[in-house]
């Protein structure tokens, strides 16, 4: 057979590449007569610049920016001959970079990420592509319009800092010292939900983020007096865009406020890999991210992955690290198999440290299977 095999990263864990050999391992342990073709995937969340930046043949640049504590911290972005940059949110606000149990969605926001623009910008890029998945942020993008110069304030007119927090208490925005930079913005999005509600990005991810349910509804009433100023001063509705829940936000903030564009991260990164092309010629596709569940048909890569493949009439098989709820809805749009490489209860820490091996094993036992019951063995 030829088997295409197309993962995302796993986020904290492997990189899309490293997921990849991973099961061609497994692949060519079971069977060494199998060709195997790896084609890195993301979806706009973390991996997807390098990613690109591989594909586009971009030169990487690290600057010095902070992260979603402010802290100083080292990110890198891509620049192509075309002067077009490429960025993660996640590489600098990124929810794996703080440990779980160290997590405070209360006080994170998002202005690392506009250091990391005004940087492209300064450097005479005049296209901006921005993966908005894997952040750990729920400001709406207002740390990130702080640092273009936009000042918040209070009912008593005092400065605001950026954090939810800052989006409860707002009262007033002064805009004077923004100016708008003369650059197009594409925004690289990995799930369709909008800023607000019981679908918006702090019900959809809060939980992620550090958020218990109980703190949802207030959190999201907070996020909606923020999206009410920035109507009044901006005259545009931040909840009116499509993907503008990304990132906490920051993709609403962006369509709002810089006149961004968004798109299917996924979706451009099988453009410039040419996946399509390879899946035509394949007999099997396997594709894979950290965990499946209910938000993976809302653009991550397994279902843009599966799109392709219905499309090409490829079979495709799903191993992630982890199954969470919802994941059954795959089978329902044409999923053959979806499987788990995790084979025993173990902590965190240890399914981490033994990813790569678990995700071999599980390609092996796949492959082993398939070929038994074609009689190819």
């Amino acid at each position: 057979m030829k088997i295409v095999v197309a993962c995302d990263s796993f986020k904290g864990c492997m990189t899309s590449k490293e997921a990849n050999e991973a099961i061609k391992r497994g692949i060519l342990k079971s069977n060494d007569k199998h060709t195997v073709i790896c084609i890195p995937m993301a979806d706009g969340g973390e991996g997807t610049a390098h990613v690109l930046g591989e594909c586009l043949k971009a030169q990487k640049r690290t600057v010095l920016t902070l992260d979603a504590y402010g802290k100083k911290v080292q990110a890198s972005y891509y620049i192509t001959q075309d002067q077009v940059a490429i960025m993660d949110v996640a590489s600098c606000i990124g929810l794996s970079m703080v440990e779980k149990a160290l997590r405070n969605p209360f006080v994170v926001n998002s202005r690392g990420v506009g250091i990391l623009m005004k940087d492209a910008i300064a450097q005479g890029c005049k296209q901006l592509i921005i993966g908005l998945g894997g952040s750990s942020t729920n400001d709406g993008g207002m740390g990130i319009l702080q640092e273009f110069g936009v000042e918040f304030y209070n009912a008593h007119m005092h400065v605001l800092k950026a954090n939810p927090y800052g989006l409860k208490q707002m009262t007033y925005i002064n805009k004077k010292k923004f100016k708008k930079p003369e650059v197009d913005i594409l925004l690289a999005c990995d799930v369709n939900i909008h800023l607000l509600g019981e679908n918006g990005t702090t019900y959809f991810f809060g939980k992620q983020k550090g958020f218990y349910h109980s703190q949802m509804k207030e959190v999201d009433s907070w996020m909606k007096n923020y999206s009410d100023c920035i109507n009044r001063t901006f005259h545009v509705d931040m909840n009116s865009f499509e993907s503008g829940g990304c990132a906490g936000g920051i993709g609403a903030c962006l369509m709002a406020v810089f006149g961004a564009k968004h798109f299917s991260g996924a979706q451009l990164v099988a453009q410039k890999s040419n996946l399509k092309e390879e899946i035509e010629n394949c007999d099997l596709v396997i594709t894979g991210e950290g965990q499946t569940d209910r938000q993976t048909e809302y653009g991550k890569v397994p279902f843009e992955v599966l799109q392709i493949a219905n499309a090409c009439k490829k079979p495709v098989i799903c191993l992630s690290g982890a199954l969470g709820i919802g994941y059954q809805k795959l089978y329902d749009y044409g999923m053959a198999g979806i499987f788990s490489g995790s084979d025993r209860a173990m902590t965190f820490q240890a399914a981490i440290e033994q990813a790569e091996e678990k995700m071999e094993n599980c390609a092996y036992s796949i492959i082993h299977l398939i070929d038994t019951i074609k009689g190819d063995l």
